[in-house]
C-alpha cells in the first residue's frame, strides 16, 4: 500500500470513533422540561346553582329642612328608630351597618340662595334567612314612613363552599375530557398534567331598586345563584 494511504486510514478511523460518541452521548442526554412540544392547552368550565339563603338590603333615610340642625336630627332619630325596630323583630346588629352618612344644602331655581338641607343616613342589613326578608322590609318601612328609601336589594348564600368544590371538580374534569378528545384525535394519549391556573365567579340575581311606600308583604323571589369556575390546563401528549 501507497504510504500516502496508509496515513489517511488511522486519520479517519479517528473521525468515525468521534462521531459515533457524539451520537451516543446525544441519545443518553436527559430530556429537559420543556423540550417537548407535544402538549395541548384546554380551558374547561364547570357550573353550579344553589338557592340564595340570605338578603343584603341598602336602605336610607333622608328628610328635608330649613335648617341643618332640623335635617340632622330628623334623620338620625328615624333611622335610629329604623335599627331598633329590626333588633326587635329578630336581627342581630351585627348585621346592622352604616354605609353612608350626608349632608346638602338645597338651592332655589336661580341657584344662589340655600332654601334649605337635605341629611341622608344609610344602612346596610343582612337578612338570614332570606324567608324573612319580606317581614323585615315591611318592618323597615312602616318605621322610616315617607322617608324611607330601600336603594337596592341582593342574595347571597352565606356559604358557597361546597357550591365552589362542586364547580371546580365540574370544570376539571371538563378540561380533562378535552385534553383526552384532542389527544385521540391526534393519535396520541394523554399524559401528566404541566400546569393549572383556575378564575371564579358567582352571578346572584339582584332584583330592581325599590324607593317609597310599599305594601306591607313585598314579594321577593330568591331565584338561584350560579356559582362559576373556569380551569386552563396544560398535559403532555405522548
Amino acid at each position: 500500500m501507497p504510504l500516502s494511504q496508509r496515513a489517511k486510514t488511522p486519520i479517519l478511523l479517528v473521525l468515525a470513533l468521534g462521531l459515533a460518541a457524539a451520537a451516543s452521548a446525544c441519545d443518553h442526554s436527559p430530556e429537559r422540561v420543556g423540550d417537548n412540544p407535544r402538549q395541548v392547552t384546554v380551558v374547561g368550565s364547570g357550573h353550579v346553582q344553589g338557592v340564595p339563603d340570605t338578603l343584603t338590603a341598602d336602605v336610607g333615610i333622608e328628610f328635608t329642612a330649613r335648617d341643618v340642625t332640623a335635617a340632622m336630627d330628623q334623620t338620625n332619630n328615624r333611622q335610629q328608630a329604623v335599627i331598633d325596630a329590626l333588633a326587635n323583630a329578630g336581627v342581630d346588629r351585627k348585621d346592622i351597618s352604616t354605609t353612608d352618612v350626608s349632608l346638602q344644602p338645597q338651592y332655589d331655581n336661580a341657584g344662589g340662595t340655600i332654601t334649605g338641607y337635605r341629611a341622608a343616613n344609610s344602612i346596610r342589613v343582612k337578612i338570614h334567612p332570606a324567608g324573612t326578608a319580606s317581614r323585615l322590609l315591611a318592618v323597615i318601612v312602616g318605621t322610616g314612613g315617607d322617608a324611607t328609601r330601600i336603594n337596592s336589594v341582593s342574595y347571597s348564600i352565606a356559604d358557597d363552599s361546597q357550591l365552589v368544590k362542586d364547580a371546580r371538580a365540574h370544570a376539571f374534569a371538563d378540561a380533562k375530557d378535552r385534553a383526552a378528545q384532542y389527544a385521540q384525535l391526534s393519535g396520541l394519549g394523554l399524559g401528566k398534567i404541566l400546569s393549572i391556573s383556575e378564575t371564579s365567579g358567582a352571578t346572584p340575581p339582584v332584583p330592581a331598586p325599590m324607593r317609597g311606600r310599599m305594601a306591607s308583604a313585598v314579594p321577593l323571589e330568591p331565584g338561584q345563584q350560579t356559582v362559576s369556575f373556569s380551569v386552563t390546563a396544560v398535559w403532555e401528549l405522548r
